[in-house]
């Protein structure tokens, strides 16, 4: 009964080139989001870098020594005019970054999931063919040994 039940369960193959497949599957799409992830943090990061340096240039002008009160009054008003527009293309510059990551994550999610769904139908036709020939050769040892 050992050794039928032992060849019975080698007769039941092992599909390792599926788990390699889904393996690799999973990894190609964890490199493309991680690209997607790193390019959007370095646009922001060069959105960030301009819009402080900007902010910089403008506050030059704030801090300058100057001749009459009024003057400082303007150089503020200025500044924050300044700084309402300097904020305004930052923030539509961050929503670019936003809707090119989201648009480039549903692709890549849209790829994926075709990708798993054939690797996944293949692998049952696979597995549904080898366990029958297995089941088939496991009835026919069992057939043979009882006999």
């Amino acid at each position: 009964m050992t050794k039928m039940m032992q060849e019975m369960m080698g007769a039941f193959p092992v599909d390792t080139k599926a788990m390699q497949d889904a393996f690799k599957t999973s990894a190609t799409l964890n490199e493309k989001m991680s690209k997607v992830a790193l390019e959007a943090a370095e646009k922001s990061s060069e959105i960030s870098a301009k819009w402080t340096k900007d902010t910089l240039a403008k506050m030059a002008a704030v801090a300058t020594v100057k001749d009459e009160p009024a003057d400082y009054g303007k150089a503020m008003t200025d500044f924050a005019s300044a700084q309402a527009e300097m904020t305004s293309e930052a923030m539509a510059a961050f929503a670019e970054v936003a809707k090119k990551v989201q648009m480039e994550t549903v692709e890549l999610m849209l790829a994926a999931g075709k990708d798993i769904s054939e690797d996944a139908t293949a692998a049952v036709k696979k597995a549904t063919t080898d366990m029958t020939a297995a089941a088939k050769k496991a009835t026919a040892t069992a057939t043979a040994a009882a006999k």
